[in-house]
């Protein structure tokens, strides 16, 4: 129990010395993996929005973000049905294009949560969150329905099972651009997926760490997204960015090389 509760507070202090370094706050319980490209509110490309629902890094150049970080738990869930109203984010700063929901029309791709609406049905307010245009990359409809939507159920059972969950996803690389080249479609979709007993859990080498690296194409059609595990080492050298960056390093150590085995 003594080393339950240093591991916590070693784990707080941290971390709270951490996102002070990079700009974040220190107490969002959405960014308790780190911020993986040390995302600022002074670089455009790299902008950091923090919500009460989610955290982002915001690409204004590409119209999509870098990533999304959010926690899971029994918390977030609820009975509120999907509010549907896409929109623009208008917390993105001046000089940044906010997208529009009518910039996918036509496209052929998804308006592709990254934070899911399902993620967030314990009110009206966090459901609607889910909906601004900054949350959302192009996906193709295979990935985004199938094995995409696969993944975000089967994160929902774990924590009906009383798991909490620390998630953060993304697009990596470029494979075109809709809405007047305003809008990057990435080439594949990412998620890390770490699962915690509770919320406070400090995260040991035991730890189950979910990766998954999907083609965003039609490829896709009639896989599972287990056939898409990969290793967070693998993620980190596909995105340049230092993901679990708020666990001590001999723990990264053991559990970023390791890939899922379900």
């Amino acid at each position: 129990m003594l080393r339950q509760l240093f591991n916590g507070w070693h784990y707080l202090g941290v971390f709270a010395i951490a996102s002070l370094l990079v700009g974040c706050d220190p107490y969002n319980t959405n960014m308790r993996l780190g911020n993986p490209s040390n995302a600022n509110n002074s670089d455009l490309n790299n902008y950091l929005l923090q919500k009460p629902e989610f955290v982002l890094s915001y690409n204004c150049n590409q119209g999509i973000p870098n990533w999304v970080s959010w926690q899971l738990s029994q918390d977030w869930l609820g009975n509120t049905d999907r509010q549907d109203d896409f929109r623009p984010d208008e917390t993105l700063p001046d000089g940044c294009y906010a997208v529009r929901p009518n910039d996918y029309r036509g496209s052929g791709y998804d308006r592709g949560h990254v934070t899911p609406s399902g993620d967030r049905t314990n009110s009206i307010a966090s459901n609607s969150a889910t909906f601004v245009m900054s949350n959302m990359i192009p996906q193709a409809p295979e990935n985004n329905r199938e094995v995409w939507r696969e993944l975000e159920e089967y994160s929902r059972d774990l924590v009906a099972q009383g798991k909490t969950l620390y998630i953060i996803a993304g697009g990596i690389g470029q494979k075109g651009a809709i809405a007047k080249n305003q809008v990057t479609i990435p080439q594949s979709t990412w998620k890390i997926v770490v699962v915690l007993d509770s919320a406070n859990a400090p995260v040991t080498a035991d730890t189950r760490v979910i990766a998954v690296n999907m083609p965003n194409s039609d490829v896709v059609r009639r896989t599972d997204w287990q056939d898409y595990i990969v290793s967070v080492d693998e993620l980190e050298k596909a995105t340049g960015y230092d993901f679990l960056s708020t666990v001590s390093t001999d723990i990264q150590n053991v559990i970023e090389k390791e890939r899922d085995r379900p």
